[in-house]
């Protein structure tokens, strides 16, 4: 579970830092690595959103005490 938890935060910051891109400079650099809407762009778009979604349950775990 452990390592689920690092791959979904990994592809959150990954889509923030796109995000951060494209409010900064005007450039999605997913579209510019995979092509603007190919389908690869569109399963990168969708992994890294249900990673968001994911991303989400680490509030409830704030205030429990740390588990491994």
């Amino acid at each position: 579970m452990k390592a689920l938890n690092y791959i979904a935060l990994s592809l959150v910051i990954v889509g923030a830092v796109n995000w951060g891109l494209i409010g900064f400079l005007d450039f999605n650099l997913v579209d510019a690595l995979f092509g603007t809407g190919s389908v690869l762009s569109r399963i990168i778009y969708a992994v890294v959103g249900v990673c968001g979604l994911y991303a989400l349950s680490f509030f409830a775990r704030i205030d429990t005490p740390h588990r491994d």
